[in-house]
């Protein structure tokens, strides 16, 4: 397993939709598991295929109050979303900033796990409700930025902070 390099805007990366995983098989564990750790590294909520340079469907998600569990989704799509709620937020692939978005009260999702089993997860007014859409944003060339409630609703961090707190939702 190894952390792998995290891609920052401006990457054209990041604005790339992801294509859909159609091999289920030893490569797409071990990218899994280089995720995880890079995630956990970076100690972010999740990570993207495309926030590391990989434009397929995948992201992990680790929520911190439930350490140890992390979702794994394979190729993610937004079933429904209902709601709306203004939420602070930071990416770890734009470091340094935060900023005030609109985001859904409850998503569903549909996705694959690494077995290429269907699941759905549903989530409501939660961190799992804003990583979730977060990740399936940036799996669609979405960054958070294009979701800021003004153009002048980002600041830049007045003193170093923790990547965990930089990546609330991702």
């Amino acid at each position: 397993m190894a952390v792998l390099p995290i891609r920052k805007v401006p990457d054209p990366v990041l604005r790339q939709r992801a294509k859909r995983v159609t091999s289920f098989d030893a490569a797409l564990r071990r990218l899994v598991d280089d995720m995880i750790d890079t995630m956990r590294w970076a100690r972010g909520v999740g990570i993207a295929g495309n926030q590391v340079g990989v434009p397929l469907r995948v992201c992990v998600i680790e929520i911190p109050e439930e350490e140890g569990r992390v979702r794994v989704l394979i190729n993610p799509e937004v079933v429904s979303r209902s709601g709306t709620r203004e939420l602070e937020e930071g990416c770890l692939s734009y470091p340094g900033y935060r900023g005030n978005t609109v985001r859904s009260e409850r998503i569903t999702v549909r996705a694959m796990d690494l077995r290429g089993r269907t699941f759905t997860i549903k989530a409501e007014d939660d961190l799992l409700t804003h990583a979730l859409e977060h990740e399936t944003d940036h799996l669609n060339g979405v960054i958070y930025l294009d979701r800021l409630t003004s153009k002048d609703a980002i600041w830049t961090m007045t003193e170093p902070e923790p990547a965990a707190a930089q990546a609330a939702g991702e």
